[in-house]
């Protein structure tokens, strides 16, 4: 289904909305390497997360309504945060989605579509992201094949970016709108060819929970680490 684009009323806002940037939903192998053990939160740890954030009165929103906030004003709820998932790895079929829809929460996950096109073992398959999509979670681009943006010429992000837009539409049915950058990197020719493909917001790796109407390719997310607990999630709620 396409969406078309809220107007801006003309109104600048700041709305203060937590994103959280979660990447693997498991527990790290014996030989991780630093940066995969940082970035791996157990299951039972996720259930906790996401427990706390029930019970404390947070709901989710997509980066859909945190948009139409910003453009048009709409109503959000009293405690909104948006969760996202970088890279489409399995366990964010088997681990997070059950957990998620289990206390009726929703996602957004961004695909490397690459890894789905190569049927990769270690990553969701179109499948998997297909029946994601038509339960309620946000299927968007993480790129084709998570390289750095920056420096490349028109061609080589064109054929990154808007291949996996096109891609999850063609699996999903639905026009995704929001992107990604890999590993957080971009340049000033990342932005424009984005601004040109129509993408509605784009989220960073850097921190902080304040966005604005105007800031629309550079928001700014919270990121969960391995050593990040239920105390540590209420902390980083309630400080950023």
């Amino acid at each position: 289904q396409a969406l078309s684009a809220p107007v801006w009323d003309g109104t600048y806002r700041r709305i203060r909305v937590p994103i959280l940037m979660y990447h693997y939903i498991s527990a790290p192998p014996e030989d991780a390497d630093a940066t995969r053990t940082d970035l791996s939160v157990t299951p039972q740890q996720f259930r906790a997360h996401v427990e706390y954030l029930f019970y404390q009165g947070y709901s989710t929103i997509s980066l859909y309504d945190l948009h139409d906030a910003l453009m048009t004003g709409a109503a959000l709820p009293a405690k909104p945060v948006v969760l996202t998932f970088d890279d489409g790895y399995l366990d964010h079929y088997t681990e997070a989605y059950p957990i998620l829809r289990e206390f009726g929460f929703n996602g957004t996950f961004f695909i490397i579509t690459g890894t789905a096109d190569a049927q990769n073992p270690n990553h969701l398959s179109w499948e998997q992201i297909s029946e994601m999509a038509a339960n309620g979670m946000y299927m968007e681009s993480h790129t084709k094949d998570h390289p750095d943006l920056r420096g490349r010429d028109y061609d080589f992000l064109v054929y990154q970016l808007l291949g996996s837009f096109e891609s999850l539409r063609a699996y999903t049915g639905r026009e995704p709108r929001m992107f990604c950058y890999p590993v957080g990197f971009y340049d000033s020719s990342v932005l424009s060819v984005l601004e040109s493909l129509g993408v509605w917001r784009a989220v960073t790796t850097q921190g902080g929970a304040v966005h604005t109407t105007d800031n629309r390719l550079e928001l700014t997310r919270l990121r969960i680490h391995n050593r990040t607990s239920v105390q540590g999630l209420a902390s980083l709620l309630e400080s950023s």
